[in-house]
């Protein structure tokens, strides 16, 4: 007889303007609490949170999202809506459609510049934000060696040739795991395909708003960035972040009085905010976010 382990989230859906069907898991929590909506990284996906998800729900419900274009959400038609702005307007969707009306942001690289989007369009809607690694301006060696893989594709035979693969492309970012992390982390931003191979989890598509942009960054960011004051803020930054630089960091601090800098020794961009002190930082602004 087979058991089955049951998940602890359920799969939702929500609708986007131009009539994609998005996907978040619902991790189920206390309805009085303040909710916390998980937002991914670039080429990521509500995978990349499950641990920090289950360890966070219960007291209070947590959304992990899947950006357009990845996961098990729909991709776009037109690919020049893979940009923040669209992602921003489609978050604000699901929060109108689930009756959301303030929650706590986590948001990794890309779903930290949503995070600020957001406190821009509709600053009450967002009562604290964790900003994992990013920050209004993009340090040029990591946004080319960001360009340098974005929708490249390729496929794998099985999931230890992904893992070395992800190893030998990123082995900077997480120089002390061994195989076992890298065959989590390839099983988080990697899907088996129709074919039987395993392939990266997002639309390759979403790299041309990068390939058309003049330079490749995002316009000015610090308006956006300086909305996010007055509530309780938490910047987590990998020690030898490639993105984010310690000035950078540094400014924003002066920017934001309060705002509170966990940096994580010896990783780059970006850290899984399963460490120690990543946790510990989200639980207390979890405690002062109301």
């Amino acid at each position: 007889m087979t058991s089955t382990i049951e998940q602890p989230y359920t799969d939702g859906y929500w609708d986007a303007a131009d009539g994609l069907r998005l996907h978040f898991r619902d991790y189920p929590g206390d309805a009085a609490a303040l909710p916390v909506l998980c937002l991914p990284g670039l080429t990521r996906n509500a995978r990349d949170f499950a641990a920090l998800a289950e360890a966070l729900a219960g007291p209070r419900r947590l959304l992990a999202l899947d950006f357009r274009g990845r996961g098990d959400s729909d991709y776009a038609k037109d690919w020049s809506t893979y940009a923040p702005a669209t992602y921003a307007a489609d978050v604000l969707a699901l929060l109108d459609q689930q009756g959301i009306e303030r929650f706590v942001s986590i948001g990794t690289s890309l779903g930290g510049i949503v995070t600020s989007l957001i406190a821009a369009q509709a600053p009450e809607r967002l009562a604290g934000a964790v900003l994992n690694d990013i920050g209004p301006e993009l340090e040029e060696a990591g946004r080319l060696r960001i360009m340098d893989y974005l929708g490249t594709g390729g496929s794998f035979p099985t999931w230890v040739h992904a893992a070395r693969h992800l190893a030998d492309q990123h082995g900077d970012v997480h120089p002390g795991w061994a195989l076992e992390g890298w065959l989590a982390y390839a099983k988080r931003v990697m899907a088996i395909g129709p074919g039987g191979r395993i392939a990266f989890d997002y639309d390759m598509k979403i790299a041309e708003p990068f390939r058309m942009a003049p330079d490749g960054s995002p316009p000015d960011m610090w308006p956006a960035f300086e909305a996010l004051g007055g509530r309780p803020l938490v910047l987590v930054r990998g020690s030898q972040s490639d993105l984010l630089s310690r000035a950078t960091a540094a400014q924003m601090q002066q920017r934001i009085v309060g705002l509170e800098l966990v940096e994580i020794e010896g990783v780059g961009h970006a850290p899984t905010l399963d460490e120690p002190q990543a946790r510990t930082a989200i639980a207390q602004l979890l405690e002062k976010a109301k």
